[in-house]
């Protein structure tokens, strides 16, 4: 494998991967360049082989859902650039010019087992060996998910802990309360002549 391809295989692949519809996807122009077709063809090759993506491994955005990414891309800031080679690794379609992609051309969007079924169909050894990078992402991203929901599982646990222990302790609090006032003062005696009347 050329150096080229071992950094790019060493990049982080996550930042690529977007959740959209309630599944986690990348999108087409992504996954054309680390399988190293370009756009187009990938999508030819998606559109040829229509049958074996259903729409759980692959389907096309609304042109809300682009104008979103499209947004969240104009809004975010820009990535070290000192790691790539040549750009930054995010989507190309929220850069490149409307003479390239057309307005009405919405990008294709290929969950985990759409990225492998994308390799299959493309038949390349570079796509087949790069799938495998991308399925170790999609991967990392679930089980940091798993470790983020026990996590929050868990604090949700002391929180709860910690709000029985707050009410216990008020009413402790207000039990000594009476304790920790100064003793009243016995009455005084009075001096002079006192007449019991």
């Amino acid at each position: 494998m050329s150096a080229a391809k071992v950094r790019e295989a060493e990049q982080p692949l996550e930042p690529l991967i977007f959740t959209i519809r309630g599944h986690r996807v990348i999108l087409d122009a992504d996954l054309a360049r680390l399988y190293g077709v370009t756009t187009k063809r990938l999508n030819e090759a998606t559109k040829r082989n229509r049958q074996r993506f259903p729409v759980d491994f692959a389907f096309q955005l609304t042109s809300a859902e682009t104008a979103n990414l499209r947004s969240q891309f104009a809004t975010s800031s820009l990535q070290n650039h000192d790691s790539y080679e040549k750009a930054p690794m995010w989507s190309q379609f929220a850069t490149t010019s409307r003479r390239r992609r057309g307005p009405d051309f919405s990008p294709w969007s290929f969950t985990e087992h759409g990225a492998l079924m994308a390799a299959n169909v493309l038949r390349s050894k570079r796509a087949v060996h790069m799938s495998i990078y991308v399925i170790r992402a999609f991967v990392r991203l679930r089980e940091q998910i798993a470790a983020n929901e026990a996590i929050l599982k868990r604090l949700a646990e002391i929180d709860k802990t910690l709000l029985q222990h707050d009410a216990s302790l008020r009413d402790i609090y207000r039990k000594l309360l009476p304790l920790l006032q100064p003793p009243p003062q016995p009455p005084k005696r009075r001096m002079g002549f006192i007449t019991d009347d």
